[in-house]
């Protein structure tokens, strides 16, 4: 099949539906189809995947205002596609491009049946800024791409409404996301929605090896790095003494960190070694560090901007834990990269998170609460062998379930359904 994916994220400009769009798209065309991604103009270029076309089309570098705009573009790109090479299924990422319902309607009448991915909503977006704000994380006027969601969501949610109401299939990328859109975008009474939680490259996110003497050293080289370097965590072995604490995110106000930082000074009374990293591109940085000091916890905080692939798996498994505090996921990829690490993960106890991870694995604490994240970080501290168990079922639960071997199956299915249907 020719598949044609119009993504507004995709490399060099990563991103959760970046990277999964890659992935995917690399998976697909192992199997034998012709994958062609549509997406927005960036400088720099993807890693080549053979089977995989990549065509950037121009798009208005405003807040919200480029899902349309890249929309458009990306609708004119793909009627110049189906020409020179007639496509059979379209699959839209959405929020990030915004269709009308005619344009919908084209693109299904015209083209191909339409493949709508449901990657959390912008209602639910705006949503997650409020409950951070009501839990003291930043104030969203200091970014505008939050302050654009806030008070543009309502409006750009038509767009999610037509490709919701209009597309052949949509696939929501949890439970908690498909129950979301049928809360807030009235569904047609037989609507066509399937649930497919994204997997993560587990080769390239998987546990620590030792015996693998370039890699134990790039591990003892971040565990010195971040001052937690105890002969345990050296050896790749669960830390008593220093654990390392690793937080990855986007430095905006609904992932939660301003709470992650309150925990510190307790988690520090508890484990006075215990080390801090978070990585992630944004706007709070300064402010983070600043909170930091203020909460006498700054020697055991560091703060990294984004990185390599390659570089981010190695953090996550040298990491002792992986702390997620998101008032909001559509699905959340974090957790799962990290229990294919073989990290134990200490999230929120609120969906879609529920759907990944549990005691079996990590631990849980209730969404903004300082006192509780600290508490749970504690548990799995205090419990150096429980840790290790977690971490071993971590990455089964991984491979059983969350690859992207396993998302291709599913999609695979899903669209021969459809052009079978056609």
């Amino acid at each position: 099949m020719h598949i044609a994916m119009v993504s507004g994220e995709y490399p060099p400009r990563w991103g959760g539906i970046g990277s999964v769009v890659y992935h995917l798209a690399g998976h697909l065309a192992q199997r034998g189809h012709n994958i062609s991604i549509i997406t927005r103009a960036h400088k720099g270029r993807a890693p080549p995947q053979q089977g995989v076309s990549v065509i950037e089309v121009p798009w208005l570098k405003a807040p919200m205002a480029f899902t349309r705009s890249y929309g458009k573009h990306a609708l004119s790109a793909l009627k110049v596609l189906h020409q020179r090479e007639p496509i059979d299924v379209v699959h839209t990422l959405l929020p990030l491009v915004s269709w009308t319902k005619k344009e919908f309607r084209m693109v299904e009448d015209t083209i191909a049946p339409v493949v709508s991915a449901l990657n959390g909503s912008w209602i639910g977006e705006r949503e997650g800024m409020r409950l951070a704000a009501k839990h003291r994380e930043s104030a969203t006027w200091k970014n505008p791409n939050d302050l654009a969601i806030l008070t543009t969501a309502k409006w750009y949610a038509k767009y999610e409404q037509a490709g919701v109401t209009e597309s052949s299939m949509c696939v929501a990328i949890s439970e908690s996301t498909k129950q979301e859109f049928q809360r807030w975008y009235s569904p047609p009474e037989h609507w066509n929605c399937e649930t497919v939680l994204y997997g993560v490259d587990h080769l390239v996110f998987r546990p620590l090896n030792t015996d693998n003497e370039e890699e134990q050293l790039e591990h003892e080289a971040i565990r010195k790095k971040y001052d937690a370097a105890d002969e345990d965590a050296l050896c790749g072995r669960a830390s008593k003494a220093t654990p390392l604490l690793l937080a990855v995110g986007r430095l905006v106000a609904r992932k939660g960190h301003r709470t992650l930082l309150r925990a510190m000074p307790e988690i520090l009374r508890r484990y006075p070694g215990a080390r801090l990293c978070i990585i992630g591109r944004g706007h709070m940085g300064k402010t983070l560090l600043k909170q930091a000091k203020k909460l006498g916890v700054g020697h055991a905080v560091f703060i990294r901007p984004g990185m390599s692939f390659e570089d981010l798996a190695q953090h996550f498994r040298s990491a002792d834990l992986v702390v997620y505090p998101s008032y909001y996921e559509g699905q959340g990829l974090i957790p799962l990269e990290a229990l294919a690490s073989g990290t134990p993960v200490v999230t929120v106890d609120q969906a879609p998170l529920t759907e990944m991870i549990d005691s079996t694995v990590g631990e849980l604490f209730e969404t903004g609460n300082p006192a509780d994240l600290a508490n749970a970080v504690c548990r799995s501290l205090d419990d150096p062998e429980g840790r290790t168990a977690q971490a071993l079922r971590g990455r089964e639960r991984v491979l059983d379930t969350y690859t992207y071997e396993h998302n291709a199956e599913d999609y695979e299915q899903i669209y021969q359904n459809l052009v079978t249907a056609s």
